[in-house]
């Protein structure tokens, strides 16, 4: 019976032990409930502590950057042009004592950034035109405009037409506001960042922009094709004339060399021919037989003419 009742107490003093320490690892806060209601403070360093058994309670939050992943939602922008939003952003849990009180968990806190991120992302698309949104920078643009409706189906470029790009700004001023928000709410929230994951046109708009970019597109390389044939003919009439100009220097140079030739061989003949005039006739009369007598050619000529001389005469 002794024993029993040993083993009793041991048992209670473990079950006592074992709910009383409570452990956080560095990821973790926690707060303590009695009876369903908060008391004490907010435990957030990690370590071992130590709880009423049976009526307390512990209850743990992570005490890391959380994520919200939005919807995507089809939001008219300033100048009446649909385009789909996808938005997320980064949160955590800074006041876990106010975290409970107002939403519990998670999940209800989910729900309640849902609220507030989809409104306020809705009131800010509508305040800014399309070419503003899906700037993200600063520095001016010029842009094309193009209209949406089948009666002005034309596109149009209007050079004087300046924009900003806002996304940036656009991002800011809602994780401004949803901090302001979440200030007045007491929710024990931080969002610490929202970011656009998405933004695209609708069908119907897409197809337009598609059309215009494969026309711009279109454009550019008609005239990069346009002024490469202007490079290419004016290649080719610098190397037409340039060809000339070749074949006129050695067609010149050639009757150099040939006048230079004959000269030298006139000379030569000269020369030759002087010596034996006899021979310079004979040599003549043979060359003047070459060219008058042919298969085709039938001459009649007394055996007393001078021009038969050599032939009548060994």
């Amino acid at each position: 019976m002794k024993k029993a009742i040993i083993a009793i107490v041991v048992i209670v003093v473990l079950f006592v032990i074992n709910s009383g320490f409570y452990i956080l690892n560095p990821a973790e806060q926690a707060i303590i409930v009695q009876f369903g209601k908060p008391i004490g403070e907010t435990k957030t360093d990690a370590g071992l502590y130590f709880k009423t058994p049976v009526i307390q309670e512990v209850i743990k939050f992570d005490k890391r950057i959380l994520e919200w992943d939005g919807r995507s939602n089809e939001i008219p922008t300033k100048d009446n042009k649909y385009i789909h939003i996808d938005a997320f952003a980064r949160w955590r849990i800074s006041d876990p004592l106010a975290f409970y009180k107002a939403v519990k968990n998670q999940m209800i806190a989910q729900s309640r950034l849902d609220d507030l991120l989809d409104g306020l992302v809705r009131d800010e698309i509508t305040t800014f035109t399309l070419n503003e949104i899906i700037q993200s920078s600063e520095r001016k643009h010029r842009i094309q405009q193009f209209e949406t409706t089948e009666s002005e189906a034309k596109q149009k470029v209007d050079e004087t037409d300046i924009v900003l790009g806002a996304r940036l700004r656009i991002m800011e001023n809602i994780l401004a506001n949803v901090s302001l928000r979440l200030e007045d709410l007491n929710l024990g929230i931080d969002v610490v960042d929202v970011q656009f994951k998405r933004i695209d046109y609708n069908r119907e708009v897409r197809q337009k922009v598609f059309g215009r970019m494969i026309s711009e597109q279109n454009q550019i390389a008609e005239k990069y094709r346009a002024s490469g044939e202007g490079e290419k003919q004016k290649i080719l009439g610098n190397l037409d004339k340039r060809k000339k100009e070749v074949l006129s220097s050695a067609y010149l140079k050639s009757q150099e060399i040939k006048g230079s030739a004959d000269a030298e061989a006139v000379q030569i003949y000269a020369r030759t021919y002087g010596k034996s005039p006899e021979f310079f006739r004979f040599m003549r009369t043979l060359e003047s037989y070459r060219e008058t007598f042919d298969p085709s050619t039938k001459l009649i000529l007394s055996t007393k003419n001078k021009y038969l001389k050599y032939l009548s005469k060994p």
